[in-house]
């Protein structure tokens, strides 16, 4: 009993040593694991300096036609005759449809009438008055008042016939507008009306136009670029542009017209672009995918676009500052593909981190080193 007694006695010292020594060599282990997982991971870094970014910016385009018209009639009329049709191509001054006002003719009858008898009377007053003063050459034959008075008759009886002139050709054109004729070389690309339908300046037939005159020899490709690419373009710059419906063929076309200022809606400025289309290629309406060439002659920072970090609290790039890590915020400008203009508090020869994460917080211990 006492051998038993006294081999506990032996073995607890032996037990608590090895329990002590376990503990020692378990905490040694979690605190190397510790130093292990607190160790600063080098990051890749860049120093970064003033560049010139010529990028190309993509943008929607609209392709519309160079010239556009609707064509109504000036006159209350009925349509008497259409020699165009939906797809006709037509030339300057071709006439497109006939039409008929019975009252203009009966008021232009009338007006003829009336500048034939004015003639007559003009014409008449001024042989009197030649005849008149012929005989005033014989001293006492005319008196002074009948030869002013017969001057006064002629010069009343011509200006009532210039009247009757007048109001005869405004008759005259007034009938002209019976006729529709195309103000430009295009394509009729619609009919609103048919034969003996009513048309006229202002009610029912007034709702639509006769026609739609377009012109599609030479289009324009219009464009709304943002206030801030506007600044970079010129006049003559050269884009290039695709459309859905000829896919794998890119065309070129020269900046025209530019409006020199932007709209109040989108903050952008109006651009042009004529496109010659001889073989009828494209078709006002049709979307186009446009590049412009984006080119600031001035230099500035310029980084990856992946070294900027985008965080819920804004937009940074995270600099070296000695061994901490700095959050500057940034402002963006133009961007390319894989390049970006950066404005802030940061200058050139500063050191960034090629591909920042949120997770290197800010003013953090940071060890970088530089990317060949």
């Amino acid at each position: 009993m006492n051998s038993v007694i006294m081999s506990k006695k032996i073995w607890m010292p032996c037990i608590a040593a090895a329990l002590i020594w376990g503990c020692e060599t378990k905490s040694e282990e979690v605190h190397s694991e510790g130093n292990t997982s607190s160790e600063e991971i080098t990051q890749a870094g860049m120093i970064i300096g003033n560049e010139t970014l010529e990028t190309d910016f993509r943008i929607p385009g609209e392709l519309i036609a160079y010239q556009e018209v609707d064509l109504y009639a000036k006159v209350s009329s009925f349509v008497e005759k259409l020699r165009v049709d939906v797809g006709s191509q037509v030339k300057k001054g071709e006439l497109l449809a006939t039409l008929e006002a019975p009252e203009i003719s009966s008021r232009l009858a009338g007006a003829e009438s009336r500048l034939k008898s004015f003639e007559a009377i003009y014409l008449a007053s001024k042989a009197s008055y030649e005849r008149l003063k012929r005989t005033s050459e014989t001293p006492g034959t005319v008196s002074e008042n009948d030869l002013e008075m017969a001057f006064a008759k002629q010069e009343s009886d011509l200006a009532n016939w210039e009247s009757a002139k007048a109001a005869f050709k405004e008759i005259m054109d007034t009938k002209g507008y019976l006729e529709i004729r195309a103000p430009f070389a295009g394509v009729i690309t619609e009919r609103n009306v048919s034969l003996g339908a009513y048309v006229g300046p202002s009610g029912k037939g007034s709702e639509f136009p006769i026609f739609t005159l377009k012109e599609l020899g030479l289009l324009r490709l219009v464009v709304k670029v943002p206030e801030l690419y506007a600044a970079n373009l010129k006049s003559e710059d050269l884009a290039t542009f695709t459309v859905q419906s000829l896919p794998g063929k890119e065309f070129a076309a020269k900046i025209s017209r530019k409006a020199g200022a932007l709209d109040d809606r989108l903050r952008a400025e109006y651009i042009e672009m004529d496109v010659p289309n001889p073989e009828g290629l494209f078709l006002p309406g049709m979307v186009a995918e446009v590049t412009l060439p984006i080119e600031s002659g001035e230099k500035s920072l310029v980084i990856p676009a992946a070294s900027v970090l985008y965080s819920t609290t804004g937009t940074y790039v995270i600099k070296k500052s000695g061994d901490k890590a700095d959050w500057i915020d940034v402002s963006l400008g133009k961007k390319s593909l894989d390049q970006i203009e950066i404005f802030g508090k940061i200058a050139a020869g500063d050191t960034i981190l090629i591909h920042p994460s949120e997770e290197i917080r800010n003013q953090s211990s940071l060890n970088v080193k530089l990317a060949e």
